[in-house]
């Protein structure tokens, strides 16, 4: 395909100059960080080691925690097969007509679950999907403390162990953003407006948010992040392009809902790809908002830019029932709609129950839950409540894969567990 050129020749160099001068602000403070951690190659190498299973159950084991059994549990599940196969749930599905039905493997749908805060969930979950016959997700992600889950009995450690033995994806949040206080004079209710104006990561809080990424990569082996902000997100370009093997995510609360927008990520997502032109970008979670229009066209210029392999596109199908969206918001339908256009990799994210299952519930899904520490739900007496709200979103996940099985479309579960 030939075209005129509507950017300026000159205006791209001198933008790679600038970044690729040394002395630039931008990649001097981020390689600045780096050094603190060792070379690009020895971060990646210590990252790779802290995220080996064996050695995060010998670290489980060194700290006593209570979550090694679990994961000895997990791991015996597993070897037993005791999770149901993909035949079989698609036989659960369709009965005798599941034999007959071809299923297009490449459009297969990761099955996405959020926000996995806490790691009994997994294991309550898990041994629900046995009994029951049913999926457990192929992604996760997370939106806890992470400090508070550093020193809750290794519960960073048991989750990044476990979705490994799952086979599945996970996403970690890290603390270094806006509702951390680093915007100093935005509080709570009472300036929720200021939020609009600048809730991501002001002044120096993106060159702290890989300070804090390459923490946690190097002692736990965490690899993708969720990304809030076009500073931290051009930040962890700079990072992947200077040769520390980040991943990351962008976030719903980014508001990423018209196909302007998403050529500006897809841009820097090319301009600062490696010489193999893979990206640190994984996945765009776009805004509640968005149709299944611009889904569609957001497919078409993702594959026109090379990209369609790289960045996963992440749909919200349900959403906490409180404190987001106004309810019922329900889109398996905009998903089942883009797979039968052929879009391939795409992901349905289940953040809440299907709002019929939500209303009947004394303490629907809110997402606000998100923000409160573990100690303040446990004092209220809310601990069950939060982990049948996640159970609900399951269930919902679960109904994605049927309506996906019943259209003889495909998907991506764990696939450490559930086996064709």
């Amino acid at each position: 395909m030939s075209c005129g050129g509507i950017f300026c020749e000159e205006a791209l160099r001198s933008l790679n100059c600038y970044l690729a001068d040394p002395n630039s602000k931008l990649v001097r403070d981020i390689s600045n960080v780096i050094k603190k951690y060792g070379s690009p190659s020895e971060i990646n190498e210590r990252a790779c080691e802290a995220r080996k299973v064996p050695n995060l159950l010998q670290r489980l084991s060194r700290i006593n925690s209570p979550y090694l059994k679990d994961l000895e549990w997990l791991m015996e599940q597993k070897d037993r097969r005791a999770f149901v196969s993909i035949s079989e749930f698609r036989a659960k599905v369709l009965g005798e007509k599941a034999a007959l039905t071809q299923f297009d493997e490449s459009t297969a749908v990761t099955l996405e679950i959020s926000a996995l805060q806490y790691f009994p969930w997994f294991i309550s979950e898990a041994k629900r999907a046995i009994e029951k016959r049913e999926l457990m997700p192929g992604r996760y992600i997370r939106v806890r403390n992470m400090r508070e889950q550093e020193r809750d009995n290794g519960d960073i450690m048991a989750v990044a162990a476990a979705t490994q033995i799952a086979g599945a994806s996970w996403v970690e949040t890290l603390d270094t953003k806006g509702t951390d206080g680093s915007n100093i004079h935005l509080g709570g209710p009472q300036t929720l407006t200021g939020y609009f104006t600048g809730v991501g990561q002001p002044n120096d809080h993106p060159v702290q948010w890989v300070d804090e990424y390459l923490y946690y990569a190097t002692n736990y082996g965490v690899r993708e992040v969720l990304n809030i902000n076009p500073g931290s997100v051009l930040a962890g370009m700079i990072l992947y392009k200077l040769g520390v093997d980040i991943k990351f995510k962008i976030s719903v609360f980014m508001g990423t809902d018209n196909l302007y927008y998403l050529f500006i990520i897809f841009a820097l997502a090319k301009m600062l790809a490696r010489e193999d032109g893979s990206t640190a970008l994984s996945g765009i979670n776009v805004s509640n908002s968005v149709n299944a229009k611009t889904l569609l066209a957001m497919a078409q210029m993702r594959r026109d830019l090379g990209l369609e392999d790289k960045v996963r596109i992440e749909h919200h199908i349900t959403e906490a029932y409180k404190s987001i969206v106004i309810q019922p918001y329900c889109r398996r339908d905009d998903l089942l709609l883009a797979v039968e256009h052929g879009i391939p990799n795409i992901s349905a994210k289940h953040e809440g129950g299907d709002p019929e299952d939500e209303v009947k519930l004394d303490h629907p899904s809110d997402i606000l839950d998100y923000f409160r520490a573990k100690a303040e739900i446990e004092e209220a007496g809310d601990l069950e409540k939060l982990e049948q709200n996640y159970i609900y979103k399951h269930i919902a996940l679960n109904r994605t894969a049927e309506e996906l099985t019943k259209k003889g479309f495909s998907f991506i579960a764990a696939t450490g567990l559930h086996s064709r």
